[in-house]
Formats: C-alpha cells, sequence, structure tokens
C-alpha cells in the first residue's frame, strides 16, 4: 500500500490525486486533438468541482491557468485564453515593514496613545478636561481587561502621566474614575410554565 506522503507532492493540492493522474495521462497523448478533447474535458471536470464559484467572471480563465500549473507547463494545446505565465509564480510579494512606532504599554493600545498626544496639545478649559476624565476611565477599563484582579486609580494616574511625558499629572483627589463593575453569569430564568409545573 502506498501512502500520499509517499508519492509526490501535488501543485494544486484541492484537485486531489485523481485530477493529476488525468493531467498527466494527458502529457502523454500524442495525437493533438485527442489531447485537446482530454485538456477540455478534464476543466470540465476542475470546474464541475467547484460549482459555487462558477458565477465569477474569471472562473474559467482560471482553471485553465491551474491546468498549466498541474501539468508543469508542458501541455501542449490551444488555449482559450492567456495563461499565466510560469516565471510570475516565482515573484515575492514585497515585505511590508514593521511600523516603527512604539507602543509603551501594550494593554493601553495605540489608541489611547494618540488620545494622550491630542488631550497633551488641548486648549486648557473643561473640554480638556472631560476629554483627559474620557481617557483616564478607559485605561482603567482596558486595565482591568488585561488584568482582572483589578487596580488602584493611583496606578491609572501615574501611567497617563507617563505617556503624556510628565504634562498631565493628577491625583486621585483630582479625578475621581468610574468603578467598574464585573458582571457574574447571569442566573437562567425559568418561565411561568416551569415554575407552576413545579407546584404540581
Amino acid at each position: 500500500m502506498e501512502y500520499n506522503t509517499q508519492q509526490r507532492k501535488l501543485p494544486l493540492p484541492e484537485y486531489g490525486r485523481s485530477v493529476q493522474n488525468m493531467v498527466d495521462h494527458a502529457l502523454t497523448i500524442e495525437d493533438r486533438e485527442e489531447r485537446q478533447r482530454c485538456a477540455n474535458t478534464i476543466v470540465n471536470i476542475m470546474g464541475g468541482m467547484f460549482p459555487q464559484l462558477r458565477d465569477m467572471e474569471d472562473f474559467r480563465h482560471k482553471l485553465w491557468d491551474h491546468l498549466a500549473i498541474m501539468s508543469d507547463f508542458k501541455l501542449d494545446i490551444d488555449y482559450p485564453v492567456e495563461i499565466v505565465k510560469k516565471e510570475s509564480l516565482d515573484v515575492k510579494p514585497d515585505r511590508i515593514p514593521y511600523s516603527p512606532n512604539v507602543i509603551r504599554f501594550r494593554h493601553y493600545g495605540r489608541f489611547i496613545q494618540d488620545l494622550i498626544k491630542i488631550a497633551v496639545d488641548y486648549p486648557e478649559g473643561d473640554e480638556k478636561k472631560q476629554l483627559i476624565k474620557y481617557i483616564a476611565n478607559h485605561m482603567k477599563k482596558d486595565y482591568i481587561n488585561f488584568n482582572k484582579d483589578g487596580v488602584e486609580d493611583q496606578k491609572i494616574l501615574e501611567d497617563l502621566c507617563e505617556l503624556s511625558e510628565g504634562r498631565i499629572k493628577l491625583t486621585t483627589d483630582d479625578l475621581k474614575l468610574v468603578e467598574q463593575r464585573s458582571f457574574g453569569p447571569r442566573r437562567r430564568q425559568m418561565n411561568n410554565n416551569n415554575q407552576q409545573k413545579k407546584k404540581y
């Protein structure tokens, strides 16, 4: 018995080894017309394997591309479409550079850091105080999500001071943060029918 792992690797495993064997057989057919008929039949079988994709605009085009790939571009037939070039399959995409921005406290995230920068440069007044209050409360919520044991308000205000590079200095007397409630699992409520049945 021969296992799949002992056989050669399939170029497009989604079509399975049976379709690959058909393509391999097509490569051995000497008569060009017969080879062309065989290729058409293989493409029809491949299309039948994914009927949900038939409405795609370039579905048939992709099937012929896949046939060429499975034959390692050696199948000499008249392709009804311009197939993909072998060289283009080896082209690697450009590397996506990592963001150079450093997040000081990951549990607060980049969004909070950006908000603090805005708050620092905000004109003095009630709006700035309100913005700082919203930021601090959001920081507390983020911290509790990060550490379920809870957090002292002073710790949040110290982190706020550090993230603002010392430009927002507050104490617990200056700002009272909202208590974050933790909700336990809800008790299942019984409907009236179940309650009535229990009485009898």
